[in-house]
C-alpha cells in the first residue's frame, strides 16, 4: 500500500485585513478549488499540504509563514 503524500510541514497564514480568503487546490490530472476560508484582520489560520490539497491560494493582504521563510502579500 503506497503512503499518501502528505508534507509534516505547517505553514500560518495572518490576516492583515478583513476578507482574506484561503482557498484549497485538489491534487491529481484536475486541479479544483475544494475549501475555502474567510479570515477578518488578526485571524490566524494554521495549516497544511495533504493528500487532497497541492497548493493554497490566498487572496488579500495577509502575512504567509513557512519553514522556507515569510512572505507578505498584498
Amino acid at each position: 500500500m503506497d503512503k499518501p503524500m502528505v508534507s509534516a510541514d505547517f505553514f500560518v497564514i495572518k490576516a492583515l485585513e478583513d476578507g482574506v480568503q484561503v482557498i484549497g487546490l485538489t491534487r491529481g490530472n484536475d486541479t479544483r478549488f475544494h475549501h475555502s476560508e474567510k479570515l477578518d484582520k488578526g485571524e490566524t489560520m494554521i495549516a497544511q499540504f495533504t493528500e487532497h490539497t497541492s497548493a493554497v491560494k490566498v487572496r488579500g493582504k495577509a502575512l504567509i509563514q513557512t519553514s522556507h521563510g515569510e512572505i507578505e502579500n498584498n
